[in-house]
């Protein structure tokens, strides 16, 4: 099973499952000639691993990517980039018992109808986060093309449960912000916020639960008239692209969902000329008018859902035997993915962006 999108130029493709030997992307129509530091690369795939402080996971997956076409001598080649994960670290034996329970919040039972019973559900398939591993891939791929042209993106946990973050200055974002909290451990900019966040998900854990939160995204760099009106805009782009990821329910750009409760002359971004460039006092748009980037800096949020995959009992279905019942997940998993998850998003912007620049 793979899954495939059209970018473009670009083509994307993920495939394996969870528990499978291994996963892996293809990137195609990729400019040739463009040089990739590995070091950098594994530095970004590495955010993504699980944590060891209590915080995620306790699955030990390395991510080391095998790139096996479309790279030779440190540069891409033009063929289509191809890398494959293993998966070494898989307890199977945790879904042997409820390969046939619907774990509430998870894809079982639609995967189950979709592909006529036929789906990998060990550890959720070719639905779990653990394919993020190859969005990541991508994605820093695609951030170190982005950064050859001027254009630099991060991203930070904006809050876990109602615990916030300092919030992204919309309209004077910098570089030095975006690159400070990609060193973090738990990349928030406030380091108070770290302990509270910190608090927050351990609580989660004890009691058998789990938490949700929302990640702030945001690009500096990118040049006005990026993206296309109506089906083409680059809002449109990177939500498909940020919707790959699971357990995302929300996105908004700017303002946001805040901008409804905002009057006209509240909302607008009033523009003026500053050493021969347009900008924009505030920045409610989140840099994007009409599909198309407008030169300021372009910020998003993505909420996401608390971890289905809790230790409590839950009531379900077998929708084998077709009757009702109980399910107690085992298996190890994150109290709270949201830290993990804040290279998947800034991959997924990474991908948005370049597929407009090739």
């Amino acid at each position: 099973m793979s899954s495939t999108i059209e970018l473009g130029k670009i083509s994307l493709s993920v495939f394996g499952e969870s528990h499978g030997p291994a996963i892996g992307v293809v990137i195609d129509n990729l400019p040739a000639g463009e040089e990739i530091d590995i070091e950098k690369l594994l530095e970004f795939m590495a955010r993504r691993a699980p944590k060891k402080d209590g915080t995620s996971t306790m699955r030990n997956e390395t991510d080391f990517p095998n790139i096996i076409s479309g790279f030779y001598n440190g540069k891409t080649t033009g063929e289509a980039l191809c890398a494959v994960i293993k998966n070494s670290d898989q307890h199977s034996n945790d879904y042997k018992d409820i390969s046939s329970l619907a774990r509430p919040g998870h894809a079982d039972y639609t995967g189950y109808v979709r592909y006529n019973g036929a789906n990998d559900r060990r550890g959720g398939g070719h639905f779990s986060g653990r394919l993020t591993a190859s969005l990541v891939f991508a994605g820093a791929i695609c951030g170190q093309m982005l950064e050859k042209r001027g254009i630099v993106t991060g991203a930070h946990i904006y809050s876990i449960a109602n615990k916030k973050d300092t919030a992204f200055d919309p309209a004077r974002l910098n570089a030095k912000t975006l690159q400070a909290v990609k060193k973090k451990y738990l990349p928030v900019i406030d380091d108070n916020a770290d302990e509270k966040m910190r608090t927050v998900i351990q609580k989660a854990r004890e009691s058998l639960d789990s938490v949700g939160g929302i990640i702030e995204c945001g690009a500096i760099g990118v040049p006005c008239g990026i993206g296309d009106p109506v089906f083409g805009g680059l809002e449109n782009r990177i939500s498909q692209l940020v919707f790959a990821i699971p357990a995302v329910k929300g996105i908004e750009f700017g303002a946001g969902f805040a901008a409804a409760e905002l009057m006209g002359s509240q909302n607008n971004d009033e523009f003026y000329i500053e050493e021969n460039m347009v900008k924009t006092r505030t920045n409610n748009a989140g840099g994007i008018l009409g599909g198309i980037s407008n030169g300021m800096p372009i910020i998003f949020r993505a909420a996401f859902k608390p971890t289905p995959s809790i230790a409590r009992p839950q009531n379900t279905v077998d929708f084998v035997q077709n009757k009702n019942d109980v399910i107690e997940i085992k298996g190890r998993h994150d109290p709270c993915i949201v830290p993990r998850a804040v290279p998947c998003v800034e991959a997924a912007l990474n991908i948005a962006l370049m597929s407009f620049l090739c």
